[in-house]
């Protein structure tokens, strides 16, 4: 009994040091297109890394950013003065969620070729918190963004994205909204 005691318990442990350590569920695309040409191995290391990526972006995650970015990982279109590497998207998250705390990213579209994979995200909230001075007062956020990542060995290596800046800028009360003169 004692040994049947031990091996149950040690099992419980190896459980819950597994649980503990489990990934969060990952975002899925609305809309998915995959090259077939492409080995499916691949492809899922790819889109596993994307998705991880994204999800960060959805939760706030860092271990899931970490996990998605190659330790060499380069920002092709960071703003000016922001640092490269891990760094660079950790403190725009940060940024991000100091301005809007409920932030959520859903993927519109992704879509794998070659060593490229092109996400097509969508990102709500309200800005209740703080953003250059500005102090949110619950305002809707709602724009959109297009992400290309290039991938290796299952991690993204390279990021080029584009976000419309005019949109986020105007709901975050930095620029006046069309047809409002400041």
């Amino acid at each position: 009994m004692l040994r049947s005691l031990r091996a149950f318990s040690a099992a419980a442990v190896v459980l819950l040091a597994a649980s503990a350590h489990a990934e969060p569920a990952l975002l899925q695309p609305h809309a998915l297109i995959v090259d077939g040409s492409l080995p499916k191995a691949q492809a899922e290391a790819q889109m596993l890394a994307a998705r991880r990526y994204d999800t960060f972006w959805h939760t706030g995650d860092e271990t899931l950013a970490k996990a998605a970015l190659a330790p060499d990982f380069t920002d092709r279109t960071p703003p000016p003065g922001r640092a490269q590497g891990l760094a660079c998207p950790l403190a725009a998250s940060k940024l991000m969620r100091a301005a809007i705390p409920d932030l959520s990213c859903e993927i519109e579209q992704m879509l794998v070729a070659g060593d490229r994979v092109v996400t097509h995200l969508h990102f709500r909230g309200h800005f209740t918190g703080h953003f250059k001075g500005s102090q949110g007062r619950g305002q809707a956020i709602d724009f959109i963004a297009t992400d290309i990542y290039r991938v290796a060995d299952g991690r993204i290596t390279d990021n080029w994205h584009l976000e419309d800046n005019l949109i986020l800028l105007q709901q975050l009360a930095q620029l006046p909204a069309p047809g409002k003169s400041s």
